[in-house]
């Protein structure tokens, strides 16, 4: 009767209730100091195994008083989103304690399965509880949060670390949506202090004149102490990129071009789906929500942009325009076409062309214009692809890797995503931008719409050729090398999750294991964790031989291609760099 009793109390303990032979005890003057007690009445058995089970209802009282405290706002944008999250969470545990409610009202529950049903929350819940503990005990918000929560997830083992990494990701969106305007705009929205550049209202652009020390570029804007650890790096270029992007705003210029960047955020769900499974609707409403929502709704235009989805890839779309000189292919059945083509490689943006600009653009204009967008638009998602995949190799810096397969993948990661800046570098910098500058120059002298329409044409055709459009055996090898980037981005994740906890090469070799906990371990978990590093291992090398030998039959083609064509000396320069620092 005595037991039935106590798992009455303990069911309303771990929701932080008393109950007749469970109490709450706290110290005065510390709010986050709380103990569970059990009245010394109780047989001696129960007590103890009521004692196992009070951790547990501590953690879930001090986790629910800091989300009903760290939801106001006051606290901080980064608190409350983190608050949120704490929250989500304790909904999902308050469901586990109604279903063993409903254990016991059916009398299948006794206190000695109570004990082993609340085990496997019993990590969690005291990590989160040593992160609010800490978090109240410093009043920490911003920075200093992030900080901690991405500390302590290291510390934790799979099972913590996989929670406090969503916890970080749930606290710092709010702290990204403020980077992102700072980044794209030039503009600190920061009501709560939070963010690692501190702006001084007080320096204005007009006290430049009199201001002897010239104080304005230096201190206007300045970094923080309190800075996230994964933007420790480039913290200076963040803080450049802002400064220009702010002068450029007080010069009366608008910052254009963030709108895409944005839609590529928000319709990344629906560009991961088959060609033939797109909503072209739903893109244009989030086309139209991302020009709305960013420094592109200042553009009076804005509202001509639309947006499509075409069933060929690039290559099939560039073999119908008959006009072109694309080398050596003799039908468009030669080229091939991937097995299964998502939105990614056939989205593009339209253009409502009003007369009499159509005299001028023409729809096989526009065409050409799509086809160079799509490869760009394709190439720029694998850069952001690799950069997540790298931002997840720097995640994981502060652990000791050398020697293991995750430095290995580091290495990898910086190669591949040179190779892709590179190119885009390559398509960006030395082949639209001088040649759109060229154009407009001589835009400027026609004296006819006759020399005006051969003006704009040479500008495409030669931005096509110099895209590498034109080359099919170039291109394919471009794609090739750019599956295989995608491919290993999809799996960084189970490449480095895979290997922290695997030992270092070195320790193996001698056949000791190292010092670490895995002496304790027996042969079989042993041999589990040698298959693991194994499979870690050589997915590695893997991606490894397959790159460098794609890169390698690029070599030839370049080097023979740059001969015939100058403008490809600077593409090959940049690419056959790439696989000598490996």
């Amino acid at each position: 009767m005595l037991e039935l009793i106590l798992i009455d109390d303990l069911l309303f303990a771990l929701v932080g209730i008393e109950g007749r032979y469970i109490s709450i005890k706290r110290v005065h003057g510390k709010a986050d100091v709380v103990s569970f007690q059990v009245d010394a009445s109780m047989d001696l058995a129960l007590q103890e195994l009521a004692k196992r089970i009070f951790p547990l209802c501590e953690s879930y009282l001090l986790i629910d008083e800091f989300v009903e405290s760290r939801s106001q706002f006051k606290h901080g944008l980064v608190n409350h989103a983190f608050a949120a999250a704490l929250r989500a969470f304790l909904l999902d545990y308050q469901a586990m304690v109604a279903q063993l409610e409903h254990q016991f009202r059916l009398r299948r529950l006794s206190i000695q399965g109570l004990w082993f049903y609340c085990q496997p929350m019993m990590g969690s819940m005291q990590a989160l509880s040593t992160v609010i503990r800490k978090v109240s005990a410093n009043n920490y918000a911003g920075s200093a949060v992030l900080n901690l929560l991405q500390s302590q997830a290291m510390a934790g083992d799979s099972a913590v670390r996989s929670l406090l990494e969503k916890m970080t990701h749930s606290a710092s969106n709010a702290y990204l949506s403020i980077l992102e305007r700072w980044i794209y705009e030039g503009v600190i929205d920061d009501p709560y202090g939070e963010f690692f550049i501190a702006e001084n209202k007080s320096l204005q652009k007009e006290s430049l004149t009199q201001d002897y020390d010239a104080k304005y570029w230096r201190q206007r804007y300045s970094l923080k102490k309190d800075i996230p650890s994964f933007l420790a790096n480039i913290a200076g270029t963040i803080l450049t990129t802002g400064k220009y992007l702010n002068v450029m705003r007080e010069c009366g210029y608008n910052v254009q071009g963030d709108f895409l960047v944005h839609f590529m955020d928000i319709a990344r769900e629906e560009l991961l789906k088959k060609h033939d499974e797109i909503s072209v609707e739903k893109l244009q409403s989030l086309l139209d929500l991302a020009l709305r929502t960013t420094a592109a709704a200042a553009d009076p235009c804005h509202e001509d942009l639309t947006c499509c989805v075409e069933r060929a890839s690039v290559l099939k779309g560039l073999s119908r325009l008959k006009d072109l000189d694309i080398k050596n292919v003799s039908h468009s059945n030669d080229l091939e076409e991937p097995i299964s083509i998502t939105g990614l490689e056939t989205f593009s943006l339209s253009y409502k062309i009003q007369w009499p600009l159509s005299i001028v653009i023409s729809r096989k204009a526009l065409t050409k214009y799509q086809l160079i967008f799509r490869f760009l638009f394709h190439c720029k998602h694998v850069e952001r692809q690799l950069c997540g995949a790298w931002q997840m190799h720097q995640g994981v810096r502060a652990l000791n890797s050398h020697g293991t397969a995750i430095s290995r993948s580091s290495l990898l990661c910086r190669s591949i995503l040179r190779f892709i800046n590179s190119l885009l570098h390559y398509l960006t910098f030395e082949v639209l931008e001088p040649n759109w500058h060229v154009m407009h120059g001589r835009l400027q002298t026609a004296k006819s719409i006759d020399e005006v329409i051969q003006h704009h044409d040479f500008f495409l055709d030669k931005c096509l050729k110099e895209c590498l459009l034109l080359l099919p055996e170039l291109i394919q090898k471009v794609e090739k090398l750019k599956s295989l980037c995608l491919q290993y981005a999809a799996a960084t994740q189970w490449l480095i999750s895979s290997s922290i906890d695997i030992p270092k090469l070195d320790e193996q070799s001698d056949g000791s294991f190292g010092s670490g906990k895995l002496k304790s371990k027996n042969p079989s978990q042993v041999l589990k964790v040698m298959t693991r590093n194994s499979a870690v291992t050589d997915s590695i090398l893997k991606f490894e031989r397959e790159f460098n030998a794609e890169l390698q039959t690029l070599r030839p083609i370049l080097s023979s291609s740059s001969q015939a064509e100058p403008y490809l000396t600077h593409l090959a320069q940049w690419i056959l760099g790439v696989g000598n620092d490996q």
